[in-house]
């Protein structure tokens, strides 16, 4: 029988965010790090894609400021930048204070629970030194806001911005920072299920403007 045309063809698309969403985390985690070089054909064949997906997600992390390019010269890892980073938390703080501000009418009591539940996983990932699972806990938590606000605006801009600190995090991980973290997180639940829109809405803008320790750091020369 015929073999049909499009039968095992990965969609163009799908390729191309697959290509971002693991460049991405490579850099994020530190697999690739601050200011080394990349090369299109090296990333291609670890990904098992044509270099033009690899391509067009460079394109996308450059937007997003973790990645560098000099035409003809060099593509590499953007190095750890001060002034970016707290660009980045400016703009990711607003941007869950407007999220949790959206949210709040309509949190449900299950929504609620969930963000308990986040909490404490977070907090034993602190407690067992994973930075890895704290994270991934750390964006459970908020994103049952983002989730609930639906603004699409919102999540755009946060996936644009949130990489650049959560790299920091990962790079830089602070404990005494993640455990008042709990405490701040379990403030915003409170504020939430009171639904104190304008309080709770403060609260997670605060919490994310307490990553100021991740920013103690001098950038090594380019």
């Amino acid at each position: 029988m015929p073999i049909p045309e499009r039968q095992g063809v990965i969609p163009r698309a799908l390729l191309r965010e697959n290509a971002y969403l693991s460049i991405r985390d490579a850099i994020v985690d530190g697999t690739l790090a601050p200011g080394e070089r990349l090369n299109d054909a090296d990333l291609a064949q670890w990904l098992g894609v044509s270099r033009t997906p690899v391509r067009e997600a460079l394109a996308r992390l450059e937007e997003a400021g973790l990645v560098q390019t000099k035409p003809g010269r060099y593509t590499m890892v953007t190095p750890l930048d001060v002034q970016a980073a707290r660009a980045a938390q400016s703009v990711t703080a607003a941007m869950h204070e407007l999220a949790v501000r959206q949210a709040v009418p309509r949190l449900s009591a299950d929504e609620i629970e969930a963000m308990r539940a986040a909490n404490g996983r977070f907090a034993a990932a602190l407690q067992a030194g994973d930075v890895d699972a704290a994270i991934a806990s750390d964006d459970e938590f908020h994103g049952v806001a983002v989730t609930a606000a639906a603004n699409s605006a919102i999540r755009s801009v946060l996936e644009q911005f949130t990489p650049m600190l959560r790299r920091l995090e990962r790079l830089r991980f602070a404990s005494l920072h993640g455990r008042d973290s709990v405490a701040q997180h379990q403030r915003i639940i409170d504020l939430c299920a009171a639904h104190d829109v304008e309080r709770a809405a403060v609260a997670a803008r605060d919490n994310w403007l307490t990553l100021d320790p991740l920013f103690d750091f001098e950038a090594p020369p380019q």
